[in-house]
Formats: structure tokens, sequence, C-alpha cells
């Protein structure tokens, strides 16, 4: 159901890249409620992605980033309020890649390299976004800049790796400029800590499944979908929030606030009966 929360706003939204993202379904409900937009994601995003089948579906512009160059951002924001005819009223950071992850270096084994290039594309690019706008003046006043982020933040998850680091970073500048933007421009700066989601570049991360049904069982009112995300990203973009910011947000079914649930001790229970009988039979064998 749509309420027209957005009816007359402009935005742009970033790393939007097939129908599995959040950002992708954010602009869904975006075009739902009222709001025209530009899309942007990087060159390469766009070879093998499908962001013309959504701009053609929201009747929006792709204007082609990489959202580590200020040279590029600045191109973004320019040609956004052309198009549009105006200062933008929301931005959205859906943005995020470790080289780490996906080359399989743990933790405590880094290619620091590709840790530059996971805090750079994951967090300053946030900065990078926001330092140009701020410049650039290109954000009406009420304004609404949201990022989205992730629990390991603030937690330790076994194989989110480098990624966790980015996200703190992240965390960090929406607080820094969130201050900043508020006070000097009356714009918001937040960020959404949402449950695992299956999208194509969360499904990356070393054991996602398990993570998923872990989360799933942990939460009282289970993981939070890709769309119930975006349904969260249109309030805080509407004026229904203007009071809202340097805020993370945890969008999660409380699992941010659980310590151990039933259903997850019910598994581990089971888990321990199991290995306990395992064990008993081999001690037999012996």
């Amino acid at each position: 159901m749509a309420y027209q929360l957005l009816k007359g706003k402009r935005g742009i939204i970033f790393g939007a890249l097939d129908n599995k993202s959040i950002a992708w379904k954010v602009a869904e409900r975006a075009f739902e409620e009222g709001a025209v937009f530009t899309l942007s994601n990087t060159p390469t995003a766009l070879r093998f992605g499908e962001l013309d089948e959504l701009a053609a579906k929201c009747n929006a512009t792709v204007i082609p980033a990489d959202a580590t160059s200020v040279e590029d951002l600045t191109n973004v924001f320019e040609k956004s309020m052309e198009v549009l005819g105006g200062k933008v009223d929301f931005v959205l950071h859906s943005i995020g890649m470790s080289l780490n992850v996906r080359k399989k270096r743990v933790y405590n084994d880094l290619n620091y390299e590709y840790l530059n290039k996971t805090l750079d594309i994951s967090a300053i690019s946030f900065h990078k976004m926001l330092q140009v706008a701020f410049k650039l003046d290109a954000i009406n006043e009420w304004g609404s800049v949201v990022a989205l982020s992730y629990v390991a933040a603030q937690r330790t998850l076994y194989g989110y790796n480098d990624m966790a680091d980015a996200k703190a970073l992240l965390e960090s500048i929406a607080r820094s400029f969130g201050y900043i933007y508020g006070r000097e421009r009356r714009i918001r700066v937040n960020t959404i800590s949402q449950s695992p989601t299956k999208t194509t570049a969360g499904s990356g991360v070393k054991g996602f499944d398990a993570l998923i049904d872990f989360t799933e069982r942990m939460s009282p009112l289970g993981n939070a979908t890709a769309d119930e995300c975006a349904d969260y990203a249109i309030t805080l973009f509407s004026d229904l929030t203007k009071k809202v910011t340097m805020q993370n947000l945890f969008h999660d079914g409380g699992f941010s606030s659980m310590g151990m649930s039933l259903s997850a001790m019910s598994m581990y229970n089971k888990s321990v009966k199991i290995s306990n009988i395992i064990s008993e039979g081999l001690e037999e064998l012996d």
C-alpha cells in the first residue's frame, strides 16, 4: 500500500544491482511513494547488473559512477540536480565490497591493499558522498541521507571479516557528518543496521546460510527482509522522521538486543545431544 510519503521529493539511490538488492527495493518503494530519483552504480556493475530494467520501471535516469571517485560523485550530484530540476531530498548509500572476503583471506591474515579498498569502497565513499553534496549544497533543508550497515560494527560475527571494520567506520562517519549537516543545513544522516539479507553481495560472506538461520532463530520477530528494509528507509526519507539524525537504527527483528533465544537454545541442545551420542558410539568402538 502506498501513502505518497515522498510525493514531490527528489533523490539519488546508489548501489542497486539486481532485484535481490536492498537498494533496488528502496527504489521501487520510493517510486510507489511518489518520489523521482536518479540511480547510480559502477560501470562494471551496470554491465553485469540489471539497472536499466529498474530505471525503465521507475522512470529514472542512470548515472554511472565509481563511488570512491570525488570527480564521479560530483558528476552524479550535478547531473541529478539537472535531470530532476533542483536539489535532492534524499540519498541512499548501499555500497559495500571486500576483496579479502572474496579472496577468502581470514581476518588475522588480511591483505592490507585489499583492506584499504574495503574501507574506501564501503565506508570512505560515504564521507566523499556527503562532502561532495555539502560543497555543492545539493540537498534540501530537512533532507535525509541513509547508509546501510550491519550489527558486526558492534559485535564480532564469524566470517564477516574486514567488512566489520568498514561498517564501524561508516557509522562513525554518519555521526560526525550528521552533526555538521544538522547544524549547518538541517539535514539528517543515519544508518540502518539491517538483518543479514540474501542479496547478491551478502551471499558472498562465508557461512551466510548458517548465519541467516541463526539470526532467524535468535530474533523474536525473525529476520527483516529486503522489502521490509525498503519500507523502513522510506520512513527515514519522509517528513515523519525530521528530528531523527546521527543514529544507527537496528532493523533486525530484535536480534541486536538478544543474548539467547528459546529456538537457538533448543537447536544447540539438540546438537550437543547428537554430538554426545556420536562420541559415546566412538568410545564403544575403541
